[in-house]
């Protein structure tokens, strides 16, 4: 039987290891006697879920430290493109940058998968593979190339296409000219539907499509919003060719500099916002959508989703550098 004695100790044990984090947290803040100050840089608009969750993320990370490290946020590109500001994390700069698989692919490839044409169903499934060892080899991975990586649970939503016609078959996709990112896994998932991927930074695709350098642009439904596609192209095509997902990476060198417990706020709170941002995009989904059409947006719903997934079933054998049986391996923690 426990004693009243020992309920007593463990309550004093118990306050006395929460007394000991908070006093280690205090001396550390204390101990800095200037501020650490990060960039933080992404693509997309400040309208957009992902730039509030970025903020999100900055303030609860100064407030933990109490103010010893400061975040500012960069929207719209304004370091540079994703891929230069990934080259500036890899060489050490003092930056945290929005992630995308297919970039950390470059450097890890087994990362592209995770951008696969209809891998997943939902975030839930995504979620089974954060869970995973396989997950967790791969962080590993990208610290041995330079990066840590805080947390990947940064739901984007299903990327749709936006054109000025339909595309519900793989006929009307062929010839298709649609902007991409410079990243291999959507070169060749259009590749495969018979479309034609034409490269461009996401700053870029307005100005691409109201000069016709592309007929059609992807993405999920809040970025093609807040990127006003909507002004040049009216008619979305919904394909949910993929669920994306972002995160945050930075310099392995910098967070390995910053104390233990700058660390795990760094961890914690990237992950949290993750989960605040999961909110977003399904919430403000159908606002836009009733704001897209009163702005004379037509939505087509009946896509043959299972002929452009048999379509693109072939590029998970288009990448030689990824590790053999990758793709069996996630297959297999997703049934799970």
């Amino acid at each position: 039987m426990l004693t009243p004695g020992w309920r007593t100790a463990s309550l004093v044990k118990g306050w006395v290891a929460g007394l000991a984090a908070v006093m280690l947290s205090a001396a550390w803040v204390s101990a800095q006697a200037q501020p650490i100050r990060i960039r933080l840089a992404h693509s997309l608009s400040v309208n957009e879920p992902f730039h509030e969750a970025a903020e999100f993320f900055a303030r609860n990370v100064e407030q933990r430290t109490g103010g010893s490290i400061q975040i500012q946020v960069f929207p719209s590109e304004q370091l540079g493109s994703l891929k230069d500001t990934m080259e500036m994390v890899r060489q050490g700069s003092n930056v945290i940058v929005s992630t995308d698989s297919g970039y950390l692919a470059d450097f890890v490839p087994d990362f592209g998968i995770l951008n696969g044409p209809y891998l997943i169903r939902d975030r839930v499934e995504f979620k089974k593979l954060l869970a995973s060892d396989w997950y967790a080899e791969l962080v590993n991975k990208a610290r041995g190339a330079g990066f840590q990586v805080l947390a990947f649970n940064w739901y984007f939503g299903a990327r749709h296409i936006i054109a000025n016609r339909p595309v519900r078959t793989l006929d009307e996709m062929k010839g298709l000219s649609i902007r991409v990112p410079p990243v291999p896994m959507f070169i060749e998932t259009f590749n495969a539907l018979g479309a034609r991927g034409v490269t461009l930074n996401f700053s870029e695709v307005y100005p691409g499509l109201q000069q016709h350098v592309v007929d059609a642009a992807e993405a999920p439904l809040p970025s093609l919003y807040g990127a006003k596609l909507h002004e040049i192209a009216k008619v979305v095509s919904m394909t949910s060719h993929f669920i994306a997902h972002l995160g945050l990476s930075m310099s392995r060198t910098v967070f390995d500099r910053l104390p233990q417990e700058a660390q795990k706020i760094l961890l914690e709170e990237a992950s949290k916002a993750g989960e605040h941002m999961a909110q977003l995009p399904e919430k403000r989904e159908a606002s836009v959508v009733a704001e897209m059409e009163s702005k004379g947006v037509k939505f087509v719903r009946d896509v043959d989703v299972a002929s452009f997934q048999r379509a693109t079933s072939k590029v998970y054998g288009a990448f030689p550098k990824w590790t053999p049986g990758v793709h069996e391996r996630v297959r297999t923690i997703l049934a799970k």
